[in-house]
Parts: structure tokens; sequence; C-alpha cells
């Protein structure tokens, strides 16, 4: 079981990485109201990469440190291609990763 979350840890943080090599990574977070989003990645208020950065890493890493219930299943790299390409940026590497991370949350 806590293989299992070292995985988890290692494939968040390659995102991350990528987020950063692509100069994605913000340095200051969005508004409060931003974040408070109710739509599915927050399409409304934020970027997929600040979606990625400001809600969904920190809520994955929350439950690898306290070793909570991953979720059932998991289908973020469609979305990311989508983004992406609409934003014209070339993002094969992020996407790879998160294909990675979609495919270790379905298979467990």
């Amino acid at each position: 079981m806590h293989d299992r979350y070292n995985t988890l840890a290692s494939l968040l943080f390659e995102i991350e990485k990528e987020l950063r090599t692509l100069q994605l990574w913000a340095v200051e977070s969005p508004s409060a109201e931003a974040l408070a989003s109710e739509q599915p990645f927050a399409v409304d208020t934020l970027s997929f990469s600040q979606w990625l950065q400001f809600i969904f890493l920190p809520k994955m890493y929350q439950i690898v440190e306290s070793a909570g219930e991953l979720p059932s299943s998991c289908s973020i790299a469609p979305m990311a291609e989508m983004s992406f390409a609409a934003e014209k940026i070339d993002a094969r590497s992020i996407i790879r990763q998160l294909k990675a991370l979609d495919r270790f949350i379905c298979d467990q």
C-alpha cells in the first residue's frame, strides 16, 4: 500500500516538473472566487494549467500525505490535450505524464 502512494507522489512530482519546464507554473495564486468554481476543471475561472497547479495537485498531494482514498477513476489527459491544443502549447511531455497518472488511478 505504501508503494502505491510513493508511485502516486512520483507521478505528481513529474507533472509539477513539466508545468515548470513549460513555464506554466504560476507565481501567484488565483483569487478565492476563481478557485471556488464548481465547473469541471474550473473552466469558467482558471486555465487548465492553473487548475492542475492550484486545485488538482494540492488535492492529490493531500491524498498522498494522509494515505487517503484514491479517486475511483481519472481521465485528465483528454482535457489536457484539448486545453493545451487550444492554447497552442506543445505539451506532449505533460500529456504523457497525465496519461500515466490516469492509467495508474484507473488500475487501482
